[in-house]
């Protein structure tokens, strides 16, 4: 590979001659080749357009000239639109605060707009990586920035996953809201339900865990940009915060306000909201996930009360066999999701003094999650719960078989003699339709409607 050399307050390092990027990001690659991942493209973005609103914000007499800020936002724009994601390249584990992402950003930026003034990559004139993009910014107000603008990025996503997953529990409890079957409570048989109501009620849990996710998102517009490296506002422009802000939410169309500097620094309080919500999903999405798992267990010697649709071979040595496959990924996901949030509550509580050094694996953590999350359930409402099949004859005969509905006949007969009725369903093997009818108290048909009756009304 060709190099070019390249001098920082360190000395001489090698960088790819073809790169980009300079000196400081070189160095991290090398001291940091620990996951093999790459910066989130969110994050990238979200960070390039921090450095273009700041552009404008500086230009201002005495701080950047309106030629510097021309080429910069021009730099900053190709990359917005899809252009050099490859140069950004520093590990996603690296340097605390996220210094050398910051750098990594700023030697690209730099480098673009000094090739396009006529300049040479590595030479940083007329454009300065430190003194010119990271004007009046630090690593330690410009990385919590960016990480809220990416999750607000991937937030809409994955609140439209959810509820696209409770639009299709919806559209089957509709379809069954007239399927009576028979409820369980501590896995065993309980008093008649529908599907429509057990499906309806997936939805409503779905829809409340999106809202509260959605809910979080005016206080991820809240940021500390200006703060610069501890706060204070060191080396800002005159109304710096207010101007940049004011710029980020042009250019994100989101609702981004200045917030108290120093706090927002110090704490990453909000992420960890952020992530306490996402974590609800994932529960309620798993809990959902292991129901759908157990209904269509079978086909012949489980529940079997609905069908997934097949998406492939469910064994390497049972023929035929198919597994429920896509809710089983999406409660794989669901718990590294858990894990995910784990690793930023301990995140969250590792801030020291003026800085927390960890928002590096912090905003990565949420990334993950978010993404995982979203292409998930994604996929488990397009591969199963749209086709999922309720195998009607199985739940009329689980729901006659029940012994629970002995409990439809406590107003009629009282608790003793309804359980008299359930034990001696449970010895005989008879139906306690069958057994209503031949001990006189109601007919098999008067029966039939009670059961329908307290499946759809609870009476």
């Amino acid at each position: 590979m060709a190099y070019r050399i390249e001098t920082d307050s360190l000395g001489e390092f090698k960088v790819p001659h073809d790169a980009w990027y300079g000196v400081q990001t070189a160095r991290a690659v090398d001291n940091f080749p620990i996951s093999g991942r790459k910066p989130d493209t969110d994050f990238i973005r979200a960070h390039v357009a921090i450095k273009l609103a700041a552009a404008h914000a500086n230009c201002q007499p005495g701080w950047l000239a309106g030629d510097k800020r021309d080429a910069i936002v021009n730099a900053c724009q190709r990359v917005l639109n899809g252009e050099f994601l490859d140069q950004f390249v520093v590990d996603r584990f690296q340097a605390g605060a996220g210094t050398s992402h910051n750098m990594n950003t700023n030697e690209v930026i730099a480098n673009l707009a000094n090739v396009a003034s006529g300049g040479e990559k590595g030479k940083y004139a007329p454009i300065h990586p430190n003194d010119d993009v990271n004007m009046g910014q630090s690593t330690n107000d410009t990385i919590p920035t960016a990480i809220r603008l990416a999750c607000l990025a991937k937030l809409p996503r994955l609140v439209a996953a959810v509820e696209a997953m409770a639009a299709e529990f919806e559209r089957i409890a509709q379809r069954e809201r007239d399927t009576v079957k028979s409820g369980r409570t501590h896995l065993q048989d309980a008093v008649p339900t529908t599907i429509g109501r057990e499906f309806a009620a997936y939805a409503w849990t779905l829809r409340r865990a999106a809202h509260c996710l959605a809910a979080v998102r005016p206080r991820l517009g809240e940021i500390g940009l200006g703060g610069s490296a501890a706060g204070t506002g060191l080396n800002t422009a005159p109304d710096y915060p207010k101007k940049v802000a004011t710029e980020l939410a042009k250019l994100t169309g989101e609702a981004i306000v200045t917030s108290e500097l120093a706090a927002q620094m110090q704490s990453m309080l909000d992420l960890q909201t952020l992530s306490s919500a996402i974590r609800g999903i994932a529960l309620e999405v798993t809990r959902i996930a292991n129901d759908l798992r157990l209904l269509a267990s079978g086909p012949r010697t489980g529940l079997g009360e609905i069908t997934l649709p097949p998406v492939q071979p469910g064994s390497s040595i049972m023929p035929g066999k198919v597994n429920p496959v896509m809710f089983e990924m999406l409660n794989q996901v669901c718990y590294q999701v858990l894990g995910q949030d784990a690793a930023v509550a301990y995140m969250v509580q590792a801030g020291q003094l003026e800085l927390n050094v960890m928002m590096p694996a912090l905003g990565s953590a949420l990334f993950d999650a978010m993404d995982w999350l979203t292409n998930a359930i994604n996929a488990a409402t397009e591969k199963n719960l749209k086709g999922l099949l309720v195998n009607r004859e199985r739940c009329y005969t689980f729901i006659h078989d029940s012994v629970g509905l002995a409990t439809l006949l406590n107003p009629q007969i009282g608790y003793m003699k309804a359980a008299e009725i359930a034990k001696e369903s449970e010895l005989s093997g008879k139906p306690v339709r069958e057994i209503v009818a031949a001990h006189g108290i109601m007919s098999r048909e008067a029966f039939d409607v009670l059961v329908l009756n307290a499946a759809r009304n609870g009476s």
